[in-house]
């Protein structure tokens, strides 16, 4: 882990205003992140105050003011208004409520305010980021951050999340990455990048065929298949120590899904005959069998709470997503549109599942909502669209899809809006998968 050894703490001043901002959470909705017609939030981020002045500050007090405003733009949440439309030049404003005439932000439509002022010295600085809301001239955080100039991300991502904690009630997609399957290095290999795809890295070396990469939810171990060794066979690997086990039983070792909190995962094998779902220790041994069918069960994924599991079998005759109570062994089919229905995906808040599948003459991303089984097709008339996965949150899915070309990784939200690229890399990324928090 890189060295990070920021301190985050409030003044006496902004302890005392913090209590304000929980009553301010109470009373006033700002964002209703369930709401499939979500109104973006004007909000205006004007660069920050350089303390000292000096010209490395106030490029960092740009560039700084410029990461906070995309990375909360990137959450679908925010409309960031045009600095042209300012009526108030950052240099001459201040940072702390006193100093600041909210009048001239209502005027423009800002109804949420960032206001920052950044401090350089020799390798360290300093920041001091607040939220404020416009229209009842309240402030709703306060943070000062302290650290090495390389953690200025990590600073404002710190920052980010305790925006969409304060507006939404929980903490949101910026400590949070993404591992996908990359084919650039000349195989496929498991890559990660964080949440808004910055910062990609190969995460595997194996020269051979690697994919379905599942995140512990910790985000300590990853796990995934590999040709490796001529045959697929499940790789279980800490990320920061590089120590893991392999599950190399004859036949297929495939599509691992964590379970939440534990140390367990559940996996495809096929030692004894049709590819069945067992229950695996995180060292790779055989807690139990979860399915037994004729057919092919296959692509296990967990309930937020683990007592649920939903998979696909073809033993109805074509591929279908099915659920399991894991405690009583109840099934039953969820999906029957459609003739080929793949990979699904349980939304964290537990209230529905995406998944692909085949229509209109490719492949599509569909979510099902559990309580009405009612289906909401997200991706149309857009190449084949595969592999979603639900950000931490549940307000964002991350898929990939061929639209422009080769495969790439896209992200667009819960119910399929604001459809963009998430990065561009040498060859093809498919079957990303999106971790939950990963807090260092």
């Amino acid at each position: 882990m890189s060295f990070f050894r920021f301190q985050v703490f409030t003044s006496i001043l902004l302890a005392c205003l913090l209590a304000l901002a929980g009553l301010a959470r109470a009373d006033y909705d700002y964002i209703e992140i369930n709401n499939p017609f979500l109104r973006k939030i004007p909000m205006a981020v004007p660069t920050f105050s350089p303390v000292a002045g000096h010209p490395a500050e106030r490029q960092v007090a740009v560039q700084a003011a410029d990461q906070l405003a995309g990375a909360l733009e990137f959450t679908g949440y925010f409309k960031l208004l045009d600095r042209g439309a300012f009526l108030v030049k950052p240099e001459a404003m201040g940072i702390i409520a006193p100093n600041i005439k909210f009048q001239d932000w209502t005027a423009i439509g800002a109804e949420l305010l960032v206001t920052g002022g950044v401090s350089l010295k020799d390798q360290y600085m300093e920041m001091e980021l607040r939220l404020f809301d416009t229209f009842k001239s309240q402030l709703l955080i306060g943070k000062r951050y302290k650290g090495l100039v390389s953690d200025q991300r990590r600073m404002i991502h710190r920052f980010c999340s305790e925006v969409i904690f304060a507006l939404t009630g929980n903490h949101g997609i910026f400590d949070s990455q993404i591992a996908f399957v990359s084919s650039g290095p000349g195989n496929k290999e498991i890559f990660t990048a964080d949440f808004d795809g910055e910062s990609p890295q190969q995460v595997t070396q194996n020269k051979a065929i690697t994919l379905s990469p599942a995140w512990s939810s910790d985000g300590k171990w990853l796990a995934y298949t590999s040709y490796r060794q001529g045959k697929p066979d499940l790789y279980i690997r800490n990320l920061a120590q590089r120590r893991g086990s392999v599950v190399d039983r004859p036949g297929l070792n495939a599509t691992p899904a964590w379970v939440p909190d534990k140390f367990e995962l559940a996996a495809t094998l096929s030692f004894s005959g049709d590819p069945e779902i067992y229950l695996l220790t995180g060292t790779g041994k055989i807690i139990k069998r979860l399915t037994e069918s004729k057919g092919i069960d296959i692509s296990p994924v967990w309930s937020p709470d683990g007592k649920s599991m939903a998979f696909v079998s073809n033993r109805s005759g074509t591929p279908q997503i099915h659920m399991q109570d894991i405690g009583s062994g109840r099934e039953e089919r969820l999906t029957f549109d459609g003739r080929y229905n793949t990979t699904p995906s349980w939304s964290p808040k537990g209230d529905r599942i995406a998944y692909c599948a085949a229509e209109d003459g490719g492949f599509n991303i569909r979510v099902i909502d559990l309580a009405t089984r009612k289906t909401l097709q997200l991706t149309r008339s857009t190449g084949d669209n595969e592999s979603p996965s639900w950000s931490p949150d549940g307000s964002l899915i991350v898929f990939s899809s061929n639209r422009e070309g080769p495969n790439r990784i896209y992200v667009m939200t819960g119910y399929g809006t604001d459809q963009r690229r998430l990065l561009t890399l040498p060859g093809e990324q498919t079957n990303p998968k999106w971790s939950g928090r990963i807090v260092n």
